[in-house]
């Protein structure tokens, strides 16, 4: 990732596990980060968000992911505390990217999390890379990160969980297999694919430029961004 630790002080990678797919009515149960700067991984957190007084994680996610409510009393933090460390990791003087595999899904309850504790990372700006989109253009269906460690023969070297801090160090070293195999990630800086048949999940952020992504392989989507013709 020589290109972008060039440009970018700080690269977050982070996942989320969440009681639901609404970040405006669900909440993060476990948020992971890693910090990776040019000297590698610097920095990790991984933190279990205690739910308000009253609620309860639905069976079907403690089924997913094997978190618990006992889990989250045992080792929990408050929910502002878990914010607060994750805005400090990103604070930065120059531009901040933040990384996640389906990276809209991620971002928008991590945008939710800043404005129910009132907090904003203190950067520049900062920028988005979704992985789903660039391995989209790499592979054939399916997308899945458990699909892109196989794809990379990352198999023995990280696991997909559906832990979150487990899925951060799996997509850190798939997005280097990914810069190995063909350095334009910087490409898709703030750009995310959508299939057609489906649309866009959630709000649209305004930084990003979503773009209706072909699974026709030899594609790339930037060209697409850059006015090129789309892919049937």
């Amino acid at each position: 990732m020589r290109e972008l630790l060039k440009r970018f002080k700080k690269i977050i990678f982070f996942d989320t596990e969440t009681t639901g797919l609404d970040p405006e009515k669900d909440q993060i149960i476990e948020l992971a980060a890693a910090l990776v700067t040019e000297k590698g991984i610097e920095l990790k957190i991984d933190a279990f968000c205690k739910l308000p007084e009253g609620e309860k994680i639905p069976d079907k996610i403690v089924e997913l992911t094997h978190i618990t409510d006992d889990m989250l009393a045992d080792k929990g933090i408050a929910y502002n505390e878990a914010c607060r460390i994750f805005c400090n990791m990103i604070h930065s003087d120059g531009e901040a990217l933040l990384v996640a595999h389906n990276i809209q899904f991620d971002l928008l309850f991590a945008l939710e999390m800043f404005k129910r504790c009132g907090m904003v990372p203190k950067a520049p700006k900062l920028r988005a890379l979704d992985t789903l989109t660039v391995y989209k253009d790499r592979a054939a269906y399916p997308h899945k990160l458990a699909n892109a460690i196989e794809h990379y023969g990352l198999t023995d070297k990280v696991q997909n969980s559906h832990r979150a801090i487990d899925d951060v160090l799996a997509l850190y070293e798939v997005t280097k297999a990914m810069d190995a195999e063909r350095e334009d990630l910087a490409d898709y800086i703030d750009l995310l694919g959508y299939n057609p048949k489906y649309g866009i999940t959630g709000r649209k952020l305004k930084q990003i430029t979503y773009l209706p992504q072909s699974y026709k392989l030899g594609c790339r989507l930037p060209d697409l961004r850059e006015g090129g013709e789309p892919c049937e």
